[in-house]
């Protein structure tokens, strides 16, 4: 009988033809799909043109163009433009045109691309996001995505696993932004450095699916390999809307091991604020309200969704941006930008003197649609807050979620939305 294992030991497992694996063993798997973007596929398309064999599946292997696309500079239309024939030249099922396109960690569980049980890897280090609906999906080199693209395997060393379990009723104003900094907040941007983050409880249980891809979306930002949340009537009820592939859940074993478990109660969960420039830097909202802005975005692949849309529209509703400060809406699929047209949020937004782009990760990487100049400051729900990660190294960025986002907006500082 196989040893009580993990999420993410039985998937590895799986996926490497073995009864059972154990942290830190090295297993080669065959992979469900690879991902690479318009600025990491001509990288890995390098790699699959060196080993000359062609790709693997050209249904298993998902290409984006998203980061600087729309083109924004001929740099960026070249590098889109290998991607783009590449995807011809071997008839890539997953290839997204602009137009049809939208921020890849958004897109793919929005069109069913994945689905639980999957094992996924991805040229860009938010891949982790698919655990949110019971895939193991981790970041990868360029490199070893075009290998994974040639050869349909790769290798992995077996992470332990963190538990972390949420109990509890969420405060008025919290969110699962504010449950993944808060996560942060206490372990640190390494605490979970190269270990899978196993989200569970009965606050978990209670999240939209939306909510779950959020937090594992940010696993990276603790140092994360992936972040797993178990299949429930929610996740199913999410994925066969959108999918008809098989789905295989994989629920750990009451009395696996673990590295480490993490209690959490909810209570202890206010709407929250990472200050530059960390993550881990996290304070209360009720705390930072003396920090003036000048620019807000409100998208990305972290809080783009339409449920994301949905609470920065509560907050603008009847309510115009703030003089002296810029708020960037970016819906994260042209699915979500539609969504957005037929619900009214567009015009809420366009009401409150917004900016709203087409899909694009854009501002998030300090690539276009909102780079930041010296000493300005970002409130944004995006996941990173680097020096210099949204423009100028003397500009700081401000983690938040959505509603947190567009309060500040209209404040002009950071702010809750019970404050206006």
């Amino acid at each position: 009988m196989a040893r009580p294992m993990t999420m993410a030991e039985k998937i590895l497992a799986a996926h490497a033809g073995l009864e059972e694996v154990v942290p830190g063993q090295l297993v080669e798997c065959d992979l469900d799909l690879v991902l690479a973007n318009d600025i990491t596929a001509p990288i890995a398309i390098k790699t699959v043109r060196e080993i000359g064999a062609g790709v693997f599946d050209k249904d298993k292997i998902c290409l984006v163009p998203d980061h600087y696309a729309p083109n924004k500079d001929i740099k960026s239309a070249e590098q889109t433009k290998v991607t783009r024939d590449f995807a011809h030249e071997y008839q890539i099922t997953h290839y997204y045109e602009q137009g049809c396109m939208g921020i890849e960690h958004a897109l793919l569980p929005e069109r069913g691309i994945v689905v639980p049980g999957d094992l996924v890897i991805g040229a860009d280090s938010h891949t982790c996001t698919y655990g949110g609906i019971g895939a193991f999906s981790t970041g990868v080199g360029s490199t070893d995505a075009g290998v994974g693209m040639a050869t349909g395997r790769a290798w992995f060393k077996v992470p332990e696993t963190i538990r972390i379990e949420v109990e509890g009723e969420l405060p008025e104003g919290a969110s699962a932004k504010d449950i993944i900094l808060h996560v942060i907040g206490k372990i640190g941007v390494d605490g979970a450095l190269y270990c899978a983050m196993e989200f569970a409880g009965s606050t978990i249980e209670e999240l939209s699916v939306e909510g779950r891809l959020t937090i594992a979306n940010m696993a990276i930002e603790a140092g994360g390999k992936a972040g797993l949340f178990e299949v429930d009537d929610k996740c199913r009820e999410y994925v066969s809307r959108r999918s008809q592939r098989p789905i295989v859940e994989y629920h750990a074993d009451p009395n696996a091991a673990y590295k480490q478990v993490i209690h959490i109660d909810a209570a202890d969960v206010v709407p929250t604020v990472a200050w530059p420039h960390l993550p881990s830097n996290t304070h209360p909202v009720a705390e930072s309200r003396d920090i003036k802005i000048d620019q807000v975005v409100i998208g990305s692949c972290t809080n783009g969704r339409i449920e994301d849309m949905r609470a920065a529209a509560d907050v603008l509703c009847g309510r115009t941006v703030a003089d002296g400060v810029r708020c960037i809406v970016i819906p994260a699929t042209q699915g979500v930008w539609l969504e957005c047209v037929h619900e009214g949020l567009m015009d809420i937004f366009i009401n409150a003197h917004c900016v709203v782009s087409t899909p694009t990760c854009g501002p998030c990487l300090g690539g276009y649609m909102g780079i930041l100049a010296a000493g300005e400051r970002c409130v944004s729900t995006t996941n990173r807050n680097f020096v210099g990660r949204m423009g100028d190294p003397t500009s700081e960025v401000y983690l938040a979620s959505p509603a947190v986002a567009a309060a500040s907006a209209v404040a002009g500082h950071i702010a809750l939305p019970s404050d206006l």
